[in-house]
């Protein structure tokens, strides 16, 4: 079973001193195992891939609201600079973790420096956003299915089958697996925001502009809003691309975690690039006009065009959330025994069973939030 705390690690001076053999035996996940179950098989590109996955979902879609009330110029400013400061932070985050390889989340980094304590309260609170982050993702992909079947079952119904879905994903037990669906998830949702921007310059107006009449598009090169609009709307962008904690994981799985700076900046300079060019060409189209979800702003055709491709997209960028919870307290719970890399029975019900009653804590929390059909 897991200890208590996680201890700073500290080397016996009258010995000789192997400083890749010791950060070695202090990873989470041992490399060599026999007939046990090998998490180190994540190479540092497919490591991109899910960190590219993990940001870019349907957050960017919000951005061009923030746009609208920060301007073109200040919310590119907005976009570049929280972009890089959760490049920088995820640099960061990975750097700590490498010389502390025994830290497997945030919540682990935490209780080094605040002890169990701040390990459960950063525990605890990674554990509920998660669950927020779930819940929101099944009203998401169930709003995607009522668009597509023009509301063809009761709302339940499909919030049932996206929990479902999510769950599938989440439950597969390794980010390397986890990392081809990956592909398909970034590679399908990039095509749906690209139809979708596409179809909104192809226009005479905006979907929720009036559809008679002259109307004032609302663009502005520079915007100036009050302090509290601000603030909101950049704090918007911010939380858009801040999911940098959730790499930490990922490097616990990774063949050679020094590999992880490379795959940080790529998908950190990548996530940028996309929002950016993204967000700009919404709002320049649709200014403050926009519908939602999102999608609509495009026009009911092409919201279900969007929306039917980005269905695998939006199931597997969730599922990466859930999995990230199911497996901080897997790993809290097995950690230090011989059934975290082992095919047993205990393994396999821990593992499963958290993914389980996860994905039913988000269904339940999707169902009995109302203020979760806005996201």
């Amino acid at each position: 079973m897991e200890k208590d705390n996680i201890s700073p690690h500290v080397r016996p001076s009258d010995v000789e001193y192997d400083k890749e053999a010791d950060l070695e035996v202090r990873e989470v996940f041992k490399k060599d195992i026999d007939g046990g179950v090998r998490f180190r098989t994540v190479s540092w590109q497919r490591a991109a891939v899910v960190f590219l996955k993990i940001q870019f979902a349907m957050s960017i879609l919000a951005v061009p609201g923030a746009l609208a009330t920060l301007g073109a110029v200040g919310g590119a400013i907005s976009i570049v600079g929280w972009g890089a400061l959760n490049t920088y932070t995820a640099v960061v985050l990975g750097d700590f973790h490498n010389r502390h390889p025994e830290c497997h989340t945030l919540a682990d980094m935490m209780g080094l420096l605040w002890g169990r304590l701040g390990r459960a309260l950063v525990g605890a609170q990674i554990l509920v956003a998660q669950v927020l982050i779930t819940a929101a993702g099944i009203v998401t992909i169930s709003t995607a299915f009522n668009a597509l079947s023009e509301h063809g079952a009761c709302t339940v119904a499909f919030s049932a089958v996206a929990a479902v879905l999510i769950t599938g994903c989440s439950s597969i037990r390794t980010f390397s697996r986890l990392g081809w669906l990956t592909w398909a998830g970034f590679i399908t949702f990039f095509i749906a925001v690209f139809v979708f921007v596409v179809a909104v310059t192809q226009q005479d107006r905006p979907a929720a502009a009036p559809r008679t009449g002259d109307f004032d598009l609302g663009w502005a090169s520079i915007a100036y809003p009050t302090f509290i609009a601000g603030i909101t709307a950049s704090a918007n962008i911010f939380i858009s691309c801040s999911g940098s904690s959730m790499y930490l994981p990922v490097i616990s799985e990774m063949r050679r975690p020094k590999e992880y700076r490379k795959a940080a900046l790529v998908a950190g300079i990548l996530v940028v690039s996309l929002y950016l060019t993204f967000s700009l060409v919404t709002y320049r189209w649709c200014g403050i006009w926009l519908s939602t979800p999102a999608f609509g702003s495009a026009g009911t055709l092409f919201k279900k065009i969007s929306y039917g491709i980005a269905l695998p997209g939006l199931v597997i960028g969730v599922g990466i959330y859930q999995h990230v919870a199911a497996k901080l307290v897997f790993v809290w719970t097995l950690r230090d025994s011989k059934h975290l890399q082992s095919n047993s029975m205990v393994h396999w019900s821990t593992w499963l069973g958290l993914n389980l009653l996860l994905g039913a804590l988000g269904f339940i929390v999707a169902e009995a939030v109302p203020i979760l059909n806005y996201l």
